[in-house]
Order: C-alpha cells, then structure tokens, then sequence
C-alpha cells in the first residue's frame, strides 16, 4: 500500500494566451503556463534495502496500534513500527524501531509479525524481541496505485512516496477562434489544475492470549487480521486472503472483489467466524467457517462516509466520518443488530464531531471523536445510548483505541495513552507514551 499524496487542490492557471503565433490549416499556436503535480519516487532497491530493526526511536506521528501479549507495537506512519515493552503498563518501556519504508499496517501471529511496506508484504520473526529479524518478503504483493486523480506516475521508476508542484509552460492549439484549451493533457490528466488527493481488531480472545499461535488485537482502523491461521488483508477493492499455518511464509490463496465493490474498503475487523469489512458506502460481512474460503452474507448500507466498524456478539458499531477522502459524508456512530445476519438493522444515530476509531468490551463502547476527545459508553441500553455516555476526556485527539480486560489502548495525536477502566465511574490514566517534542 503505497502513500497517497495529501496536498490540497488549490493549483490555478497563472498565465494564458500570449499571442496567436500563426493559423495553418485552420490551427493556432499558444503558450500557456499552469501547475500540475509530479511523482517523487524511491527506488525499489532503496525500499527493500531500507528495512532494519534498530535501537528505540521517539514517536513523532503515529499511527494504527497492534497488541500481543505484553507488547505493543506502534505504526510510524509511512516509517515503521515502535516495540513497546508493556509488562509494566504504568511504566511502558520504548524499546526499538523496526525500520520499514511505506508502512501503515501490521498484525501478529504467534511469533510473526506481519507488515506492508508500499508494495511488499513482509513477515518478521519476533520470537526473541530483542532481536527482531525479515523472515520473509513477498514482492508486489499489495497494489501500486500509480496514478491519483488522473496523474499517472511511471511503476517502472519505484513507487510513489510524495507528489510536488510543478509549474509547466507548453504551447498548445486551438481552432483560430481563440477559444483554446487553457488544459492541456499532463500526466494523464486535463488540466493539471487540481491536486492529487490522500486517501488515508479488537477481537477480545477467549484463551492463549499472545501465545506462541494465537494472533494478537488490532485496533478498528485496520487491513490486517489474523483468524485461524489466516492472514487477511484489504485494500480498496480486494480482500487478500493468505494461510499462514506456517506462520513466517504466508501463502497466497486467493483474492476477493467483496460484493462487487471498487475502491472504498477501508477497515476489516474478525468476530466470532466472520469478518466485518467497513467501506465507505457500507458494512459488508463474510462468513469465515472455512477461513480461507470467505463466503458473502450480507450487507448494511449507508451514506458515503469514512467507517471503521467493531461488534459485540449483537450488535455492529460503526463511525461515519466526513474527514478526507470522505468529504461528502457525515459525523455520528451507528449502532445496527446484526442478530439476525442476514438483514443488520439500524437501532440507533448519535451525532459526533468528527469521529475515527472505535472500540467495545462488554457493555462499554470507546469512541475516538478527533478534537472532541474519547467519548466512553455504558452499551446496556442500546435505544438510550446518547444518554448513557459515562466518560469524556475532550482535551486528546483521539484516533484508535483497543479495549481488553478492563485495559484500554489508546492513539492520539499527542501519543499513545493508557487507561484502568475497571470501574467505569472513576476511569483512570494508567501511562502516556508522548510524541516528540510532548
């Protein structure tokens, strides 16, 4: 998965017709001068020469957060991924930097730990986590997205970490009437005028939790999962399924285009033989009985918005979120029933300010409402949950959370934060891992 560039389209035409030069068989001639946005690329040897495991480094912008035993590794975006020592949750203990050019998403499995970098799926054996090696490399496994928005970027050059401004003059023609094209064609684009655009589980276990062949928990933003020695990782259009029996050499068994859908998964999340795949146009759930042989049951639909989604053994919590890519979307959490699988219906809306990921254990619902902080439910009412928020801390930028035995996980901008909910009226901060310069 490679990094989509998040520069704004704001880029206009700065100069136009300097003169008609000459008309000849009824074509004209200007010179015109406009933005438009090139690739910054690295090479694919620089990509895979890049991953080393190396002493602790400071968080500076992270991103999804994986748990396995009593550790907790921490995505830098685009960068890596932090091992933090967790024996102590009161004291957590950074302990090194597993160096990966383009990652954003990662998941365990026993002793594996599973990770994208741009278009590479690697696999690292952690058994000794003090000395964490690259078991495995899969090439091209994962997409490269070579163009966004109409501008084509050149796969045979590397792939694609940034895209920059640049400003063009051409000439051009037009038919002598002086109506010219003032947007030429660039890169597979008309215009060069707008900007490429970004795109951007907490299954509770019941036994051998981070054992040497249980997978660990994901946070509700992520691509990867791991069920019954399987791997399964989502893109924007593909559900990749991979054995993992051998947990350092996946095995590729298939691919999925999950309900005809093209371009807009986004989360996937793996309860109780089925895995609940958040787009931005729906809840699409798979059953996985035989794992490797993701079967389709049914789907919930809703408006277009952002959707990482988390489920407890009779409902299907999900955030819509107007924030990028999801512009045209809305901000509030939908509870659905999903007792009846084949037909989820909606129980009920609760408005939000701009809300990410999500997560519940038992009765208690965690929701990370961006600037308006982490919004804690009492789940016991489900028709009365807007009334039953028990918790709010509105000073975080709450990003992601994983809820487990009364131990909350948490992302935010400022970093990674821990808290004792045990007693839901006086939750606690057990520890906070800073961002730099925090």
């Amino acid at each position: 998965m490679i990094l989509r560039p998040t520069l704004i389209a704001a880029a206009v035409i700065i100069s136009a017709l300097f003169g008609m030069s000459s008309c000849k068989k009824d074509k004209c001639n200007q010179t015109v001068t406009y933005a438009t946005y090139v690739p910054v690329y690295m090479s694919y040897a620089d990509m895979r020469n890049g991953v080393k495991t190396g002493p602790a480094q400071p968080l500076k912008n992270p991103g999804k957060i994986y748990l396995m035993g009593n550790y907790i590794f921490v995505n830098e975006i685009n960068q890596g991924i932090h091992v933090i020592d967790n024996s102590n949750p009161a004291s957590p203990q950074n302990i090194a930097f597993i160096s990966i050019p383009g990652n954003v998403d990662l998941a365990t499995n026993g002793n594996t730990l599973y990770a994208d970098s741009y278009i590479d799926l690697l696999s690292f054996n952690i058994s000794n986590i003090n000395n964490i090696t690259l078991a495995n490399r899969i090439q091209s496994a994962l997409p490269y997205n070579c163009s966004s928005n109409g501008y084509m970027a050149d796969s045979t050059q590397g792939v694609v970490t940034n895209w920059v401004q640049k400003m063009v003059t051409q000439k051009v023609s037009d038919d002598c009437s002086g109506r010219s094209n003032m947007y030429p064609l660039v890169n597979g684009f008309y215009g060069g005028v707008a900007s490429p655009m970004a795109s951007q589980t907490s299954n509770a276990p019941t036994t051998s939790y981070g054992s040497a062949n249980a997978p660990g928990i994901g946070g509700s933003t992520a691509r990867f999962t791991v069920a019954s020695n399987t791997l399964y990782i989502v893109d924007n259009s593909t559900l990749h399924v991979y054995d993992v029996t051998a947990t350092s050499a996946p095995q590729h068994v298939n691919d999925q285009n999950p309900s005809g859908l093209f371009g807009n998964i986004e989360t996937i999340f793996p309860y109780n033989g089925r895995l609940f795949l958040g787009s931005n146009s729906g809840v699409y759930i798979y059953d996985i009985s035989s794992p490797q042989n993701p079967v389709f049951i049914s789907e919930y639909s809703h408006i277009t918005a952002c959707d990482p989604v988390v489920v407890d053994s009779h409902y299907a919590y999900f955030t819509l979120s107007s924030d990028a890519p999801c512009h045209m979307g809305v901000n509030e959490l939908d509870v659905v029933d999903i007792s009846n699988i084949q037909s989820p219906t909606l129980v009920t809306t609760i408005p939000m300010t701009n809300p990410k990921g999500l997560g519940v254990d038992a009765q208690t619902l965690f929701v990370c409402d961006a600037q308006a902080g982490l919004k804690v439910y009492n789940t016991s009412n489900i028709s009365n949950l807007q009334n039953s928020m028990v918790a709010q801390f509105s000073k975080i930028n709450s990003f992601d959370v994983i809820p487990y035995n009364k131990h909350l996980i948490m992302t935010g901008s400022n970093g990674v934060y821990q808290y004792d909910y045990s007693n839901l009226q006086n939750i606690t901060l057990i520890s906070t891992i800073p961002v730099s310069g925090n």
